[in-house]
């Protein structure tokens, strides 16, 4: 995902708190109304404003709507005004046909009764892998196909490491990369770099250490969950990751890995196209849990959905497009578009033959966990706040991590009754 498309990826989960009362000024959305078995006009909005109608992206949607007989008409909005639009279309029954939406929305606009399920459109989703298509599912109920996912991993200098007496492979857990950052910093560099600002992209960041400890987001006050913070907040103590990272987006985080004096960035794979062009030695290592292994990092990602309509033949041809636009072929030529990671690993084997590079982040997303799984659902924007208020509060040193996660937990149980 390029860097100004990636408030679009962690963002929308904000959303899912929205009162209806805060959506009566949005504007009415166009129908969808018209018949339509055979011919006629389908409508498909998504979150991709950046592309126009010579994108390869824009041309393909064309293209299966097509191949299915019709003409499809296709609107990108911010993340933010689509699920906004989405919201307001649904209550006046003018839905889009087909519905592309941050993976957190699936289960805002599937508790509003917007989303048809796979059960009822028929979309075979047997091959999407388990973990990706969890951010999509609530109470055993399934509501769309991924179109590809993205996760978080750590992004490593080798030149910074080397200097330092750094050898990589060294690097398991968090103690050994702990380890590594007081060698580095001792060296005179500088250690990591992460985004932890008050917003859902400081949940985001912060996830993968949280679940990588053990934790679950249903107990944010737990002796791991302690652990998780403590990491982070000891990090900054003692200088090993900087006093920015608390107001650091993903963005200008990312911008002071790139100047090459840092020896980890924790990003995204959006950020590959922008690691070369900054000329770094770089590497890929996933996230460690705190005992090894790989932690599991959030996905990332949108999810193709078919809204309710009113005219139930509709859903076929919607079906349809919907088929084209995740089919394997389409898969890869839009992952490679959009730096996503196949959800298919069929798909995934033919970006990896086409580009080796890949392969760490088919690992990374193959540990990868969405945000609303376990069943949160609608309560997992209640719960994130909480969490991102913990973690600034305890990096500033207003808390300790012990009394800043007693908090959130208090908030996000008064929250989420």
């Amino acid at each position: 995902m390029i860097a100004s498309q990636r408030i679009r990826i962690v963002g929308a989960a904000v959303l899912a708190a929205a009162t209806i009362g805060g959506l009566a000024a949005c504007s009415s959305s166009p129908s969808s109304s018209q018949t339509g078995s055979a011919g006629g006009t389908y409508t498909f909005w998504d979150p991709y404003p950046q592309f126009d109608a010579s994108a390869d992206w824009t041309k393909l949607v064309e293209q299966c709507g097509k191949d299915a007989g019709v003409t499809v008409t296709r609107t990108g909005y911010d993340t933010s005004a689509l699920t906004n639009k989405a919201l307001l279309a649904g209550q006046q029954g003018s839905s889009p046909d087909l519905l592309l939406v941050d993976n957190p929305v699936v289960s805002t606009l599937a508790d509003a009764g917007i989303l048809t399920t796979t059960d009822e459109n028929k979309l075979d989703v047997s091959a999407i892998q388990k973990n990706i298509i969890g951010a999509g599912q609530i109470n055993g109920k399934t509501y769309g196909v991924p179109i590809g996912a993205n996760t978080l991993a750590l992004y490593y200098n080798k030149k910074v490491l080397a200097a330092a007496g750094v050898d990589i492979a060294t690097v398991k857990d968090w103690a050994t990369l702990t380890d590594a950052l007081a060698k580095v910093t001792a060296a005179g560099k500088k250690g990591i770099t992460f985004s932890a600002i008050g917003t859902e992209e400081g949940s985001f960041q912060f996830l993968p250490w949280f679940w990588g400890s053990g934790a679950n987001l249903t107990q944010l006050d737990s002796a791991k969950a302690q652990q998780a913070l403590s990491l982070w907040t000891d990090w900054v103590k003692k200088g090993y990751a900087p006093q920015s990272v608390i107001n650091n987006t993903q963005t200008t985080s990312w911008q002071e890995f790139a100047t090459g004096d840092y020896a980890f960035g924790e990003n995204g794979t959006w950020q590959l196209g922008n690691v070369k062009k900054a000329g770094i030695d770089y590497g890929i290592l996933n996230i460690p849990g705190i005992d090894g292994g790989s932690a599991p990092a959030p996905t990332g990602g949108e999810f193709m959905t078919i809204p309710v309509q009113k005219d139930t033949a509709r859903y076929a041809t919607s079906k349809k497009i919907a088929e084209c636009l995740t089919s394997t072929k389409s898969f890869v030529t839009t992952d490679n578009t959009l730096s996503y990671i196949a959800p298919t690993a069929e798909a995934q084997k033919e970006q990896v033959a086409a580009n080796a590079e890949l392969q760490p982040w088919v690992d990374a997303v193959a540990a990868a966990k969405g945000r609303t799984s376990d069943n949160l659902g609608i309560k997992y924007p209640k719960i994130s706040q909480q969490l991102w208020t913990a973690v600034q509060t305890a990096l500033s040193g207003s808390q300790t991590p012990e009394a800043a996660l007693k908090a959130a937990q208090t908030a996000a149980a008064a929250a989420t009754k």
